[in-house]
């Protein structure tokens, strides 16, 4: 499986001969190519040259006297098989913001739908725009909502929309490769990366700074930690599947089958001091209503159980001392 769009850095000496020979040439014997100027100016001090090729694929290559940068969703020339890959933050101007520009513009003419969500496109590019990604990804966002059954289109993508706008990670590839770049559409996986972005969202409204992908001593990684005052809270995330959509039967089965899979794995290693967040944003109004009656524990403490309703409520109840703070525009029962 491919993985999200990464640059790779060339430190050999280019020439628009060898662009031709060795990338073009390789290009259309392979898979049929043409090769043209860049749809935008090309970077200052760089020549710069777009690949099309004829099943769709598109590269960017663009270089000096010193180095040449390649990015594109298709196959690598063998001529660049043994360079680095770096990611959009790893690679200064004027290479970076001239390639997003390029292959946004791309994106925009193959899913124009997308243009209504300009940080969604630019956060998530690496994998909208992937070799393997880049239908199953669009189809998530463009028919499911974002992982959000129970809510249009509009509006589940406006809920992220608004939260990505605020600019809220410092590398965007940790949190977008999260949603992966596989061919065949995983609803549930998808649907629970994003989870991780509902609660970054929670914990930031709340006034905490994150950071993802934390690293403890049993060798796993927590989803987050929190910070506020010096004080430092890891969160890890999890999200059921609705009890309709599982053989589990009933909504608090449904979730303590879900945190089960983290008690017995990750958490449980660690020893505690990690606070679940169980994402119950694909429980439909009923299934729920029934779960906030009851308030089942999951077997872990502490825990946020939640649901979260685009352009409607947020919604949770905890499970023992939840040392973690919800923005005051969550209804905690």
């Amino acid at each position: 499986m491919a993985t999200p769009l990464r640059f790779r850095r060339s430190d050999e000496r280019w020439t628009a001969g060898r662009v031709r020979s060795d990338l073009y040439a390789a290009l259309e014997a392979n898979i049929g190519a043409t090769m043209d100027s860049p749809w935008y100016r090309q970077p200052e001090g760089y020549d710069a040259r777009r690949f099309d090729m004829d099943n769709g694929d598109v590269a960017l290559f663009a270089w000096d006297d010193d180095r040449g940068y390649w990015m594109g969703n298709t196959e690598t020339p063998r001529a660049l098989w043994e360079t680095e890959k770096y990611t959009f933050a790893e690679v200064a101007a004027p290479i970076a913001p001239w390639a997003e520009r390029e292959l946004l513009a791309q994106l925009h003419e193959e899913a124009p739908w997308l243009e209504a969500y300009p940080h969604i496109s630019t956060f998530f590019l690496p994998v909208l725009l992937s070799k393997d990604g880049r239908h199953t990804t669009r189809t998530f966002f463009h028919e499911h909502a974002a992982g959000f059954p129970h809510a249009s289109r509009e509006a589940g993508l406006s809920y992220y929309e608004e939260f990505l706008a605020t600019d809220p990670f410092d590398d965007r590839y940790v949190m977008a490769a999260k949603l992966g770049t596989a061919k065949q559409l995983d609803l549930t996986r998808m649907s629970a990366a994003m989870s991780e972005f509902t609660v970054a969202k929670l914990l930031i409204d709340a006034g905490y700074d994150i950071t993802p992908e934390i690293d403890v001593t049993t060798g796993h990684a927590i989803d987050f930690r929190a910070d506020s005052d010096g004080t430092g809270l890891l969160v890890e995330v999890t999200r059921p599947l609705a009890p309709s959509d599982r053989s589990a039967g009933s909504a608090a089965r449904s979730i303590r089958e879900t945190v089960e899979t983290k008690t017995s794995g990750q958490l449980q290693r660690h020893g505690g001091g990690v606070t679940l967040f169980v994402d119950c944003s694909s429980f439909d109004d009923g299934e729920w209503e029934r779960l906030l009656a009851e308030k089942p524990s999951v077997g872990h403490k502490p825990a946020v159980v939640f649901r979260v309703r685009p352009g409607e409520s947020t919604v949770a109840y905890t499970i023992g001392s939840a040392p973690v703070d919800l923005p005051d525009a969550v209804d905690v029962w």
